[in-house]
């Protein structure tokens, strides 16, 4: 009965996360489409900036709830999963700085996509890992 109770707490964590994130994950797809014009007014750098600041607040306030929802265990997961990522993103950004160097692309171009990539690692892991425990 205990672990039926767990299981029915641990999807509805999950689906809370799903339902929080979702438009979290859509602006950050605007704000990274905004920001991809190499030559844009100051009114179009205005709102790109304005819209990466609202998506990180956004991921803080998504983070923060899905925080105080979970139990330790889950809790232990999602750190888990956050450090793989953050590894992930600072690879990705030094691959990033490099081919940059070389000239081969523009960090400015690569920074959010790789920002976006560490979250849907670190989602995606979360994901596997509360799926896969029992």
């Amino acid at each position: 009965m205990a672990e039926l109770q767990h299981d029915q707490r641990t999807r509805a964590a999950r689906r809370a996360v799903l339902i929080d994130g979702i438009p979290v994950a859509a602006l950050g797809v605007v704000a990274l489409t905004m920001g991809s014009d190499p030559d844009q007014s100051t009114a179009q750098k205005t709102w790109w900036i304005a819209a990466t600041v609202v998506f990180t607040l956004a991921i803080a306030w998504v983070l923060l709830r899905a925080f105080r929802r979970a139990d330790e265990y889950l809790r232990r997961i999602q750190l888990e999963s956050m450090a793989v990522a953050f590894a992930v993103v600072l690879v990705g950004l030094q691959v990033a700085t490099l081919l940059d160097a070389a000239g081969l692309i523009t960090l400015r171009q690569a920074a959010q996509p790789i920002l976006l990539g560490g979250l849907a690692v670190w989602l995606l892991l979360a994901d596997v890992r509360t799926r896969f425990h029992r």
